[in-house]
C-alpha cells in the first residue's frame, strides 16, 4: 500500500525497479522486449543490466517513459577478434554442429559462458564467446512502472 504522501521514488542505488523495455537493433529490429509479457524487475546494480543501460534511468519515477541510444562501449562491449576460440571437433563428442548454434561452455570460474559456432573447418570449430550484440549500438525503450526501494531478504 502506498502512501499518497511519500515522495515519489526515483531510480538509484538499492532501488528495486520494474519496467517495461524494448531493446532495438539499429535497423529497428526488436531484440527483446517485456511488452508482450509480465514486466521486468530488477534491483540497480545487481549486475542483471549492463551499467550502460542501468546509468540513464537514474533520476527516472513511476510512470516515466524514456528512449535512450546505448553505444557499444556502454551496452556489450566492441566486437574482440580474441573472443573467438579455436576448439578440437573432438571436444564436442558426438553433439551435431551447425554454424550459428549457441552452445554453453564452463568458464575458468566454474560458471556457464555462452558461445555461437562462427565456422567448422575439418576437425577444427571457431566459437565466437562475443555477446551476441557486441559492436552493436542499441536502442533501449523503457516505460517505468514501479520504483521502491529494495527489500532484502
Amino acid at each position: 500500500m502506498t502512501d499518497q504522501n511519500s515522495p515519489q521514488h526515483r531510480i538509484d542505488e538499492g532501488m528495486e525497479v520494474t519496467l517495461h523495455f524494448t531493446l532495438k537493433l539499429e535497423d529497428g529490429t526488436v531484440v527483446d522486449s517485456t511488452r508482450d509479457k509480465a514486466p521486468a524487475t530488477f534491483l540497480l546494480g545487481d549486475g542483471n543490466l549492463p551499467p550502460g543501460f542501468e546509468h540513464p534511468m537514474k533520476g527516472m519515477s513511476a510512470g516515466e517513459s524514456a528512449t535512450f541510444e546505448i553505444t557499444p562501449e556502454h551496452a556489450f562491449g566492441q566486437h574482440n577478434p580474441q573472443n573467438i576460440q579455436r576448439l578440437k571437433r573432438d571436444d564436442f563428442g558426438e553433439e551435431p554442429l551447425e554454424i550459428g548454434t549457441v552452445m554453453s561452455f564452463a568458464d575458468p570460474a566454474g560458471g556457464e559462458l555462452p558461445g555461437v559456432i562462427s565456422a567448422i573447418e575439418g576437425e577444427q570449430v571457431d566459437v565466437d564467446f562475443n555477446h551476441p550484440l557486441a559492436g552493436r549500438t542499441l536502442t533501449f525503450e523503457v516505460e517505468i512502472i514501479d520504483v521502491v526501494p529494495a527489500t532484502t531478504h
